[in-house]
C-alpha cells in the first residue's frame, strides 16, 4: 500500500486531499495542530492515522513521523496560516507567526520527508502555494510573501533533491469555497462578485485543489518537477479581461 502524509489536514482542503487520496489507495497520516480536527478521520478511516503535531516544532513532527511508521511516497504540504490586515498596521507578531508556519514550518516537514524518501528510493511532495504569491493581495499581510517563497523553495527543493528520486511540485490555488477563504464567501455579495469576476465563472472547491495535488503525485506526473499549477479558473490570467477596452461614450 501507498503511504501519504497531509498537513493541516483537519482543515477543508487537507480533508479533501486525505480523502482523495485514500480512494486512490493510499494509507495517509493526517497531520495538524489539533488532533481533534483529524480524529475523525480516523474514526471513519481504517487507513487514516490521525497525528498531531505544530510544524514549527521539529520534533514533534518527526514524531509523528515515526508514530506513522512508513516512510511517504507522498507528502502533501497544505497546513498554512494568514493574518490580515494592512502592512502599515500589522503586528510584527502575525508577520512573524505566518512566515514560521508557512515558509519554516512547511521547511521543517519537507527536510524530515526528505530525508525518509531517500532511504527509500525516492517519492514525490507537493506543496500548497497560493494565487496571492503570484499577485499580491491588499491586506493578506506576510501571506503572499511567504507562498511566493515557497514557491521558488519549490523549485530549489525540485533541483536538489531530484537526483533522489524526489519530485517536488507546487498548488496555487485561486478563488476557494473551503478553509481560509470560506468566511468571506459566506457573503452572497462577495461570492457573485468573485465568481463572476473568473473565466469559469465559478468559485473553486476544495475537491477541485485536491485533484491537482493528487495528479501531481501521482505516476501520471513522473516527469514533472518544480512546477507551480494555479487552480484557479483562469482568474490569474484575467487582468486585462476585467479592464474596458474602448472609451466610454
Amino acid at each position: 500500500m501507498k503511504q501519504a502524509i497531509v498537513t493541516g489536514a483537519g482543515g477543508d482542503i487537507g480533508t479533501a486531499i486525505t480523502k482523495l487520496a485514500l480512494d486512490q489507495g493510499y494509507r495517509v497520516g493526517a497531520i495538524d495542530m489539533n488532533l481533534d480536527m483529524v480524529q475523525p478521520l480516523a474514526d471513519a478511516h481504517n487507513n487514516v492515522v490521525a497525528l498531531a503535531a505544530d510544524i514549527r516544532d521539529a520534533e514533534q513532527v518527526q514524531a509523528a513521523f515515526d508514530a506513522f511508521g512508513d516512510a511517504p511516497d507522498v507528502l502533501v504540504n497544505n497546513a498554512g496560516l494568514v493574518r490580515f490586515g494592512p502592512l502599515e498596521e500589522l503586528a510584527i507578531q502575525d508577520f512573524q507567526d505566518v512566515v514560521d508556519v508557512n515558509l519554516v514550518g512547511t521547511f521543517i516537514v519537507s527536510q524530515i520527508a526528505a530525508r525518509a524518501m531517500m532511504a527509500n528510493g525516492g517519492g514525490a511532495m507537493v506543496n500548497i502555494t497560493s494565487m496571492g504569491g503570484i499577485h499580491p493581495a491588499p491586506g493578506g499581510g506576510a501571506y503572499g510573501a511567504t507562498k511566493s517563497g515557497l514557491a521558488q523553495m519549490t523549485e530549489l527543493m525540485s533541483v536538489e533533491w531530484g537526483p533522489s528520486g524526489i519530485r517536488v511540485n507546487a498548488v496555487a490555488p485561486g478563488f476557494i469555497d473551503a478553509g481560509m477563504s470560506a468566511p468571506f464567501f459566506k457573503d452572497p455579495v462577495v461570492r457573485e462578485l468573485r465568481g463572476g469576476g473568473v473565466p469559469l465563472r465559478r468559485l473553486g472547491t476544495a475537491e477541485d485543489v485536491a485533484e491537482a495535488v493528487m495528479f501531481l503525485a501521482s505516476d501520471a506526473a513522473s516527469y514533472i518537477s518544480g512546477q507551480e499549477l494555479a487552480v484557479d479558473g483562469g482568474v490569474i490570467n484575467s487582468v486585462l479581461a476585467q479592464l474596458p477596452r474602448e472609451r466610454p461614450e
